[in-house]
Order: structure tokens, then C-alpha cells, then sequence
């Protein structure tokens, strides 16, 4: 039986982290909605405490969602805990999401503290928040660089006062793939009383290592992962969903799955870009406007004999419009015969050889060969060969 992989949507929350990005409650409640329909277990829809917009959208995001868990950040602090607690009072399946830094970094730099003093804090703030919710997740901020016997007795001290789920992110996306999983796989081995809750990757990308530190993470047996849609997040990104949910459903012998309905990840890529004014760039993998594009004439000659041969998913499958064939002075005369038979010109392989020739100046000229230029380029050489 292959495990579940929960997903855990953050793109209102650590999303709208991003300058620019900022949603109000309407925008938010929309999202949500269609976060719920793709299929996300999940949703943090905000950090209520932080303003009273914030709260609002989470309140109403609560009222809403019937069938996701929705999910409220707080820190290690009595009254942020208090408050999301009434912001979830109508969530048919509330979690408080509650915690503190654990690297040293943190303890001393940012709370001038000591590390017996953050257990306590750890401990309190996760039986705070278990008189209003039986889900809580507890957050050991900066686990990425935080010593592993540390970070197992703060584990296993939050799963003893309550914690359902443990979340250990690399808040300033440091780790290696390897690093992470080492972790992972440490608390999985340390920790006496771990299968009493799931283990949560929330990795960011501060190193592009964002998607392949969280798939190690559920390899080494993390069963939730922490993510956005397009990636969005604090400086350069959190863990895209569309490319953690694709992975698990491309490597079957992962023996992992997810209920996400991936024939909606385009059409939400695009709405959450256009709401949250953000681009998504084109060479993003499962979402950007090149994903299934081929400009190459090697890639273009490979791909129409089969598709397999330089796409290994389906765009239907992920509700992408298609395959494309893109006409630059790279492509080769398979592609210009392609393009030219879908525009209903009927050229046998000579008119070809004599087309491209004509084809490649345009080309060389033009970043991009456009179907006009095509028509011009037929029916220049139809006209020709009339005269001749």
C-alpha cells in the first residue's frame, strides 16, 4: 500500500509573504476555495494575530472550507495562540500551527536565551494551544541548521505535550537533499515516541534545493509537505506544490501519492499569479509557459515521432494547453512541416527543402517565427512555383 503524502498549502500565508503579494479577504477566500478543490489536505490561511485584515480572512476562510483542514500560524506566545484560536472557532477541522527557533542561531542571536529555556517555551506553547484544538502543529524554526540531539529531545518533548505534527523546515533553504534526509531519518530513529505524529518538510529555496530537500524528506519517511503554488514565499521561495505532487505521481516506486487533482495545477498557477501579481517565469517546470515547449530541431524531430521522447508527462495531466512546437532558427524541417500541415499547406518533403531555406532567414531575424510569417512564406512559394 503506498503512503499518503499530505499536502500542506502555505501560498496564503508564506506566499503572501512576497513584496507585492499581498491578498485581502476577498482574494483570499477565492483562493482557499479553489485550494480546497484541488485537493490540498491543508490550508494555512494566515497568521490572525498579525493584523485585523488577517484575522478576518482566516475567520472567514474557517467558516468556508467543510472539508480541508485550515490552519493558523502563531509564535511561542500565549496571546497569538488565543487569537487564532477564535479566528479557527468555526473550521469544521482547525489547526493551530504554534513554535519557536531551535538552531543556535535563533537561541542566541534572535532570544537571547538558552536551549533548556526554549524546550519550556517549546513545551508551554503546544499545551497552550491543545486547550482549543486536539490538531496542533508544533514548528521548530531553522531545524535545517539546528544540532540533531536537540532537535530530537525538542521533538519528543512537543509530541509528549500534544503535537500532532512536527514541522522541521529549513527556514533558510541551507541543507543539501542528503542533509535534510539524514535528518528526517534521524528523528524517524530517535525519537521514542515519533509514530505518534507526522513528521512536516517546509523547505525553502533559498538554494534552489527546495522540492528535491522535501521529497528527500518523505523518502526518509516525512509524511507532509509544506509548499505553495509557482513556489511562492519568503525571498526566494518555498517548496512548489505542483512540482513535489508531480514528482510523487511520476515515481511510482516511491510507493507515495497524494490527492492532489493535478488537471487543475495550471489553471490555479495562473489564477494565483494573476491575483498575487506575480509572473510566473516561463521555463517553470509543470507551469511555465515553456514547460511543454519544443524550439529544438533535434527535440522537435524526437518529439514528433513520439512524444515520450522528451516529455515524460502528459500537459493534459496537469491541465497545461498543450504541446508546442516553437519555430525559432534551431528548429529543423520535421517541425517547419508540422507547423505548416496544421495550418492546412499540403508540401511534400521537396517544397520543404526550398521552404526552409527561405524559412531560416525569417528565422535568423526574428527571435520567434509566427504563423503569419508561415502563411507569407506558403503562399510566396505557391505563387512562385504557379510561375514557374
Amino acid at each position: 500500500m503506498a503512503d499518503k503524502i499530505h499536502i500542506f498549502d502555505t501560498t496564503l500565508r508564506d506566499g503572501e509573504q512576497v513584496p507585492g503579494c499581498k491578498l485581502n479577504t476577498k482574494e483570499k477566500l477565492s483562493l482557499a476555495v479553489q485550494l480546497e478543490e484541488l485537493g490540498v489536505d491543508i490550508i494555512e490561511a494566515g497568521f490572525p494575530v498579525s493584523s485585523p485584515g488577517d484575522f478576518e480572512s482566516v475567520s472567514q476562510i474557517a467558516r468556508t472550507i467543510k472539508h480541508a483542514t485550515v490552519c493558523g500560524l502563531t509564535r511561542a506566545v500565549q496571546k497569538d495562540i488565543e487569537v487564532a484560536a477564535q479566528a479557527l472557532k468555526y473550521a469544521v477541522r482547525p489547526r493551530i500551527h504554534t513554535g519557536i527557533g531551535t538552531s543556535d542561531f535563533h537561541i542566541k542571536a534572535k532570544f537571547n536565551s538558552t536551549r533548556e529555556e526554549i524546550l519550556a517555551r517549546a513545551i508551554q506553547c503546544v499545551k497552550w494551544a491543545r486547550n482549543f484544538t486536539d490538531d496542533v502543529e508544533f514548528y521548530a524554526e531553522d531545524a535545517g541548521r539546528t544540532d540533531n540531539e536537540y532537535l530530537a529531545r525538542v521533538v519528543e518533548a512537543v509530541i509528549a505535550a500534544g503535537a500532532t505534527v512536527v514541522n522541521i523546515p529549513d527556514t533558510t533553504g541551507y541543507c543539501l537533499p542528503h542533509q535534510y534526509g539524514e535528518k528526517i531519518a534521524f528523528l524517524k530513529n530517535n525519537v521514542s515516541n515519533i509514530d505518534k505524529a507526522i513528521i512536516s518538510c517546509h523547505c525553502h529555496n533559498d538554494l534552489g534545493l527546495a522540492t528535491a530537500n522535501s521529497i528527500s524528506g518523505v523518502i526518509n519517511g516525512a509524511r507532509q509537505i509544506e509548499c505553495t503554488i509557482n513556489g511562492l514565499g519568503e525571498r526566494a521561495g518555498n517548496t512548489s506544490l505542483e512540482e513535489v505532487v508531480m514528482i510523487i505521481a511520476q515515481h511510482k516506486q516511491l510507493d507515495l501519492y497524494t490527492n492532489i487533482k493535478t488537471q487543475l495545477l495550471n489553471p490555479l498557477s495562473r489564477e494565483v499569479s494573476e491575483v498575487m501579481r506575480m509572473p510566473v517565469q516561463p521555463n517553470k517546470a509543470i507551469v511555465g509557459s515553456n514547460a511543454f515547449s519544443h524550439s529544438s530541431g533535434i527535440h522537435q524531430d524526437g518529439f514528433l515521432k513520439s512524444a515520450e521522447t522528451y516529455e515524460i508527462i502528459n500537459p493534459e495531466l496537469v491541465g497545461a494547453e498543450g504541446s508546442k512546437i516553437v519555430l525559432t532558427a534551431r528548429s529543423g524541417r520535421s517541425a517547419l512541416a508540422h507547423r505548416l500541415q496544421k495550418l492546412g499547406y499540403d508540401f511534400n518533403r521537396d517544397d520543404i527543402d526550398v521552404l526552409y531555406e527561405d524559412f531560416l532567414l525569417v528565422a535568423d531575424s526574428k527571435k520567434e517565427v509566427e504563423e503569419s510569417d508561415l502563411n507569407l512564406l506558403a503562399n510566396q512559394y505557391k505563387k512562385q512555383r504557379a510561375i514557374a
